[in-house]
């Protein structure tokens, strides 16, 4: 299989170890794994194994390699659980059928999805191995164990392989049982544990994309501000693909203008993103989809994708490649009333492109050389080869004429099952395709060559593995497709998801360094300021600050206060800051007390103003983080303190230069090297005084801009300025 597939030697090799450490942590066979105190540690429906990737990182791919090499390790059988909708059953089961087809076709391997398995199989079919795909929700549950107990009890005897896909969905929920005041699994995770009792010898294993449910099972431990992940038997971390482009390119380089992930985001205003909930003629009228303000947005994404995609098939032709079919998603609403109002209002935007096109109008013309501007700048920066202006216009205008663009909407599990092609995936029936839908499309569902991403979902509560999974652009993507890539969704969602992406990558990096053994800390301050205990699964996504040595936590989108309201406070922030000084030189950091930072960061709070709810930054939360930082380090002597660099008579402008975007960092490449070599076991807060000049983007009052940095050595640290149950 591995062969035919062209697994890399590093996923075969995780694919090996994970099936040995499968059964040598199985108590019934092989060598025992024990802990640091000599217990065994059995695979089991609290202590799984577990494999680590990543978001569209090829998981589906290993843990069917896995089974391959679990039945030729003497496993007799395979459950695989999924997430509960029958799209994700149905291209795991097509997933899974495509790779064992010559074990199927040699009558070797039986797969089954639960819901369809027959009752009248014989002695024939039990000689097997097989394959059993059920969705974690009750009525495929239960037919399972109806299959093992009622109709195959044969298969008790054998030993069982149970797949827990997504295992943050569903599976890792607890709550606390009212009665007793005991934690208990929640409903799914109870059948899915007692289905590890069904056989004679369980392997269990728990496949996930999200490192934060290591930290959603209970802990019977006393509280403490240190929490340690629940320990699975094992953890293998799955490799990623060479061309990966996940968090770190769409959220991590965002900021670097010579990436072309600097390129990638758009922001979409509210009132567009309401515009698309439902049909109001006051506010726009669909027969100007091609001109209406209300869209701008979705519309110029709509033309960037039609041309991206053009020009990938421009670049495949001439590069004597294979041309690709490429994708679109509009996802922002779940009511299917509204994907009924988008799809509307897309076709009308195709419709009215099409008609434009084909009589020359320049309307069409302005449309397209405003997307080719856009996106002529991430495809240099890519080196990747750009038609003339003059190609473009006659490619796209074929494309269009002869209807290369397919719009569908997807909005229930039979759109989705009559969508899937061959390989379990969307099928692309046309070279340009565009998808509207709701939570069908969100996740575990494959999307090929994904190039364009309208995003609106705006939940009350932001969940970290579901905003996660939501990135339906993250995937092994070549560089071409990625330069021509554009991602909208709006401010506060974006903001929400790059806060998302550093929690996660703290956690999978501390986990990845051994967090099982250091743990991670989770605190909040209490009603009387003091810091304490926060539990995981209290804390809320939208409201953390995420911890880690060395990485910078700074304010960015605000606006001073007007002068006249500001000038006294920062006249004494000011003297303030002098005095901290001292009669060190200004160029060398400083040594104070951690409470003079505190004051200084009160101050600065009162002279700016965040008119964007996106951009807010939590004061108190930044100053309760460097006094647990200070309190943490290893030397008595400096428990309490911290180190300040100040630096004055700056002028950064308010807007990077030639763009919509704030600046973010008021800091030089050589000061942040100073910092980093100052910062080794206590953390420093920089203070930069801008001139804050209206020609600038500001006000005509000079401000304090803080920058926090944790030192070298801190614990990674998760601070909840809000927990659930919390106004």
């Amino acid at each position: 299989m591995t062969k035919k597939r062209g697994d890399s030697p590093a996923l075969v090799s995780t694919m090996v170890s994970t099936v040995q450490s499968l059964i040598r942590a199985n108590s019934g066979t092989g060598v025992a794994i024990r802990d640091s105190e000599g217990e065994l540690v059995p695979t089991t429906g609290d202590r799984p194994g577990m494999l680590l990737g990543r978001i569209q990182s090829g998981k589906t791919r290993a843990f069917i390699g896995i089974i391959a090499k679990a039945f030729d390790e003497g496993v007799d059988f395979a459950i695989v659980l999924t997430k509960g909708t029958n799209p994700l059953s149905e291209q795991t089961i097509k997933r899974i059928k495509i790779d064992f087809k010559e074990a199927i076709d040699d009558e070797e391997v039986l797969v089954f999805d639960i819901m369809t398995l027959k009752k009248n199989l014989t002695r024939f079919h039990l000689q097997k191995k097989w394959i059993i795909v059920a969705k974690k929700e009750a009525n495929n549950l239960k037919r399972v164990f109806g299959a093992l107990r009622d109709h195959y009890p044969d298969l008790q005897k054998k030993r069982l392989l149970i797949i827990d896909d997504e295992a943050d969905f569903a599976t890792l929920t607890y709550r606390k049982n009212r009665d007793t005041d005991e934690i208990e699994p929640g409903k799914i995770a109870g059948w899915v544990d007692s289905l590890r009792h069904a056989s004679a010898t369980t392997h269990f294993l728990q496949v996930t994309a999200t490192p934060y449910s290591l930290y959603l099972q209970p802990n019977d431990g006393e509280e403490s501000r240190l929490f340690h992940p629940i320990r699975p038997a094992f953890t293998e971390i799955l490799p990623i693909y060479p061309g990966y482009a996940g968090g770190d390119f769409f959220f991590g380089d965002a900021d670097d203008e010579s990436s072309i992930a600097h390129f990638v985001y758009e922001e979409v205003p509210l009132d567009e993103r309401d515009a698309l909930k439902k049909s109001d003629r006051r506010g726009f009228q669909i027969e100007e989809a091609l001109r209406h303000k209300k869209i701008a947005v979705l519309r110029r994404a709509l033309v960037n994708f039609i041309l991206g995609g053009c020009i990938r098939r421009w670049q495949q032709e001439t590069g004597a490649g294979k041309r690709e079919r490429y994708s679109f998603i509009v996802h922002t609403e779940s009511a299917r009333a509204s994907h009924t109002w988008q799809d509307n209002i897309v076709r009308a935007v195709v419709k009215q492109l099409v008609d434009a096109a084909a009589n020359d109008s320049p309307e069409f013309d302005e449309l397209l050389g405003e997307s080719y501007a856009d996106l002529e700048k991430s495809l240099a920066l890519a080196g990747t080869p750009i038609p003339s202006a003059d190609a473009v216009r006659r490619i796209v205008r074929d494309a269009l004429t002869n209807e290369y663009v397919v719009v569908t909407v997807v909005n229930s599990n039979n759109d989705v099952r009559n969508l899937l092609d061959e390989d379990g995936q969307l099928e692309l029936l046309a070279p340009l395709n565009i998808f509207i839908g709701g939570s069908i499309l969100d996740r575990g569902l494959t999307i090929r060559n994904l190039i364009g991403f309208y995003y609106g979902r705006n939940p009350q509560q932001f969940q970290q593995d579901t905003v996660l999974q939501h990135a339906r652009l993250y995937g092994n993507r070549p560089v071409a497709d990625l330069a021509v890539t554009r991602f909208y969704t709006t401010s506060h969602i974006h903001q929400v998801m790059r806060k998302i992406h550093e929690f996660d990558t703290t956690l999978r990096q501390a986990i990845e360094k051994g967090a099982q053994k250091r743990g991670i800390y989770f605190i909040r301050r209490d009603d009387r300021g003091q810091i304490i205990p926060c539990s995981p699964n209290k804390i809320m996504a939208s409201d953390i600050v995420t911890v880690r040595a060395h990485k910078q936590l700074r304010p960015f989108g605000f606006q001073t206060r007007f002068k006249t309201y500001v000038s006294r406070d920062i006249a004494e922030l000011d003297h303030l800051i002098s005095a901290a000084q001292g009669r060190h030189s200004p160029e060398e950091p400083v040594l104070v007390d951690v409470a003079v930072g505190t004051e200084i960061l009160k101050r600065i709070e009162a002279t700016l103003e965040f008119d964007d709810p996106d951009y807010q930054w939590d004061f108190d939360a930044h100053a309760a983080t460097i006094e647990f930082l200070s309190d943490e380090c290893k030397d008595p002597a400096k428990k309490g303190r911290l180190w300040l660099l100040i630096r004055r008579d700056r002028n950064l402008s308010r807007y990077r230069s030639g763009e919509m975007r704030f600046s973010n960092d008021p800091l030089s490449y050589q000061e942040r090297a100073v910092i980093e070599r100052t910062a080794t076991d206590l953390p420093l807060l920089a203070l930069v005084r801008e001139n804050g000049a209206e020609v600038d983007g500001w006000r005509g009052t000079p401000f304090w801009w803080p920058i926090i940095t944790p030192a070298g050595s801190t614990p990674t640290t998760v601070f909840a300025s809000k927990t659930r149950g919390e106004e």
